[in-house]
């Protein structure tokens, strides 16, 4: 009895521990496929690195998580190029050479893979359709006519049984916007990179008709995208969710400048302008109402969101285009009305159209433009003198990427922005 006991006993233990490393495993795969586990990830470094690119006039240069890819526009055709190999990788060409509006509208790495999102813009096809309308059963009237009789009042009813449908014109969104998802294997393989389309639950006709894709953000823990659409003097909010669903959340004549992600619950923080009142405003889906609600995080006029980072909202006090102050509070699951806010740093720095503001993984910010990089860590203030015709810094805030022309080429220099002097 006492064999068979413990014979059971071991079973038991040996099945928990395989169901416990089957879970762990299960737990790691969803993580990679959600992003989950590179959110707090160190961003990768690297030394002084140069390569050059064929070309020049590149625009919206962007590095990859693992700094091995560069994304960048050149003659309204997206390229990728694999920095240790040299390599042009990936080529989007738009679909039209005289339409400008057509093409690859805007893209973004993954903050914590090697996946570059990026929306495209064709032609539709099937923009004009033509449908076949039969009339309704009430709109079937019935003909009167007077047969040849002495008494002319007599009359005889004839159903009317035979009526033709009419073709009628049907109008559709001239312009398909899609989205797709690169994904680009490690640098070093020579496997080609799986460029994969993404279907919009309802197609694309929410997405207007040569409308520029002025910010995107992302939030890799939620999946959620957030996007301003600016067609004329007309700007959309728009919020893309795990199944592809477009939502609009935008208000009426609103104009939002800027906007930044939580990078662990999805809450979308903008500089909200609608009239004369300008405010920070956060967007939280609330589950249990199941809609999107809005909360009040400044209403003073010169505060701008600056960013989001481990925990952090960080909000910039902006006064005659100089960052003056470099506020935070808590990012929180669920989001309060006018929270308090912490002054980390008081200064100036030049703060206008022509800047950039990025919070690297550490709460620096670091405000750049073509001239100098600015960095704000622990309340120190540290100014960066750059030395390319042109000057990033990466998503993360690690690297500084400078372009120098070469003749008809471009050599891009990688280097650790806190290294510089």
């Amino acid at each position: 009895m006492n064999k068979k006991l413990r014979t059971l006993i071991v079973w038991i233990v040996v099945s928990l521990i395989l169901q416990f490393g089957g879970y762990s495993l299960l737990n790691k795969q969803m993580e990679q496929v959600l992003g989950t586990s590179g959110t707090d990830n160190e961003p990768a470094i690297t030394t002084k690195f140069e390569a050059t690119v064929p070309g020049t006039g590149l625009s919206n240069i962007q590095v990859s998580y693992a700094k091995d890819y560069v994304a960048y526009m050149e003659n309204n055709v997206l390229k990728v190029f694999n920095l240790k190999k040299g390599t042009i990788v990936f080529e989007k060409k738009p679909p039209s050479a005289q339409d400008q509006t057509l093409g690859v509208l805007n893209y973004q790495w993954l903050p914590d893979r090697n996946i570059l999102l990026y929306f495209y813009a064709r032609k539709n096809p099937n923009a004009v359709t033509t449908v076949k309308v039969y009339p309704a059963k009430s709109e079937v009237s019935t003909l009167t006519i007077s047969p040849n009789t002495e008494d002319p009042k007599q009359e005889k009813a004839v159903p009317k049984t035979s009526l033709q449908p009419k073709l009628e014109k049907r109008y559709g969104n001239p312009q398909l916007t899609e989205l797709y998802s690169l994904e680009l294997p490690d640098s070093d393989e020579d496997a080609a990179p799986d460029d994969r389309l993404n279907p919009f639950e309802s197609g694309s006709k929410e997405f207007p008709a040569g409308g520029k894709i002025e910010n995107f953000v992302v939030s890799p823990v939620t999946n959620l995208m957030y996007l301003t659409v600016k067609t004329g003097s007309k700007q959309q909010l728009m919020k893309i969710d795990v199944m592809k669903k477009v939502s609009i959340l935008s208000q009426s004549q609103e104009q939002i400048d800027n906007m930044a992600a939580s990078d662990r619950y999805g809450t979308l923080y903008i500089d909200s302008k609608i009239g004369a009142l300008q405010q920070i405003t956060a967007i939280q889906y609330d589950t249990a109402l199941q809609k999107n609600k809005r909360y009040t995080i400044t209403k003073n006029t010169s505060d701008r969101i600056l960013g989001v980072r481990k925990g952090k909202v960080y909000i910039g006090e902006v006064k005659n285009n100089q960052l003056v102050k470099i506020k935070t509070t808590n990012d929180l699951p669920d989001v309060k009305e006018n929270p308090s806010l912490t002054t980390e740093w008081e200064g100036s720095i030049p703060f206008n159209s022509n800047t950039h503001a990025i919070i690297g993984v550490d709460g620096q910010l670091i405000v750049c433009n073509n001239q100098k990089a600015y960095v704000v860590r622990d309340g120190h203030l540290k100014e960066v003198t750059l030395q390319g015709d042109e000057n990033y810094c990466s998503a993360d805030g690690a690297e500084l990427i400078q372009l120098k022309k070469k003749g008809t080429s471009t050599l891009v220099k990688l280097q650790p922005l806190e290294q510089l002097p």
